[in-house]
């Protein structure tokens, strides 16, 4: 049973990020787009990334914050956004308390071998606070655009 859901407000979490601290309470007013992904400097991870960031304008325009969360370091997420000129910021979650939170932690496969990890999955959150939208198991292609129409559509 997941302890996030459609239609209710979102779970308040605070993380170091590449901007500074940052808790949820921080964008009132204003959408958030979460997208939790597994690390740092792998070819979906990173495509995703660039196509938030192609998109960035947009959300901008939109009034919608864009946040990557993984359970990298943050001298990770450092040289991850300065390589990829991320207009976003990164937040690290290296206990995965709030991928816990957020229900991201699945079983995963890798080579025959099963262990948990982050799942890809985005959280459209409104400026109320409440979960707007949540993709799970998400296929990085196309993605940002749908995340986008989900954020014109609020």
């Amino acid at each position: 049973m997941s302890n996030i859901d459609v239609g209710k407000k979102a779970p308040q979490f605070t993380l170091d990020g590449t901007g500074g601290g940052w808790s949820l309470g921080d964008a009132a007013g204003g959408a958030v787009v979460l997208y939790f992904y597994p690390r740092d400097n792998t070819p979906g991870c990173t495509q995703e990334g660039e196509d938030f960031a192609a998109a960035h304008p947009q959300f901008k325009k939109a009034k919608t914050l864009i946040l990557g969360i993984s359970a990298d370091s943050m001298a990770s997420h450092e040289k991850f956004k300065q390589k990829m000129g991320f207009p976003f910021d990164l937040l690290s979650d290296p206990d995965k308390k709030v991928c816990k939170l957020y229900d991201v932690i699945q079983e995963k496969s890798m080579y025959g071998k099963k262990f948990m990890g982050i799942e890809r999955s985005t959280f459209l959150i409104d400026g109320k606070g409440v979960l707007g939208q949540a993709w799970r198991k998400v296929k990085v292609n196309g993605h940002a655009a749908a995340v986008l129409a989900a954020v014109k559509a609020l």
